[in-house]
């Protein structure tokens, strides 16, 4: 018996919720539409009741986490396929990140996509992501600098390996 998920077991477009260790209203996304090993695309309808909503809409600038959390859904979708819960993950840096909006409009579709430039076995990643809204356009691009911890310091395997007799 094989100890890993063949990724056409797993239904696109499916909740990106499962991938991402972001919960309570912190993950952003909707779902993830597309991947591979090497890119992800992501889609979500932003509403009034988005954690970052203002009467004018999304800030331009939670761009970036969107992104942020479709690497993590990236992330979370390849530990999946070897049967792991998501990871804890963090973005160092990014570059050259800009929006062209000043705000997102709340009810429309937004396209989320990263993809993979290099992973060092160290944990250090770097994406490029772009995000486009529903015809096609261009509303904000970046590269992104991520950090994940080897397995065995993070801090839920620290807590598992201190409960452990």
């Amino acid at each position: 018996m094989s100890s890993s998920v063949h990724p056409a077991e797993l239904q696109l477009p499916c909740s990106i919720a499962p991938f991402v260790p972001q919960s309570q209203g912190m993950c952003l996304l909707d779902r993830i539409v597309a991947v591979d090993s090497d890119s992800l695309v992501a889609d979500v309808i932003p509403s009034a009741d988005d954690v970052f909503a203002t009467d004018a809409g999304i800030p331009g600038w939670v761009g970036l986490e969107w992104m942020a959390q479709a690497v993590a859904a990236w992330a979370g979708w390849h530990a999946r396929i070897h049967r792991k819960p998501p990871a804890i993950g963090f973005l160092i840096g990014s570059k050259r990140f800009e929006s062209h909006r000043e705000h997102l409009a709340l009810g429309r579709s937004y396209q989320v996509s990263v993809r993979l430039d290099f992973q060092a076995e160290n944990g250090l990643g770097h994406f490029d992501g772009e995000i486009l809204d529903d015809e096609g356009v261009r509303l904000a691009h970046g590269t992104l600098t991520v950090f994940q911890p080897p397995a065995e310091e993070r801090p839920e395997q620290a807590a598992q390996q201190e409960t452990s007799p």
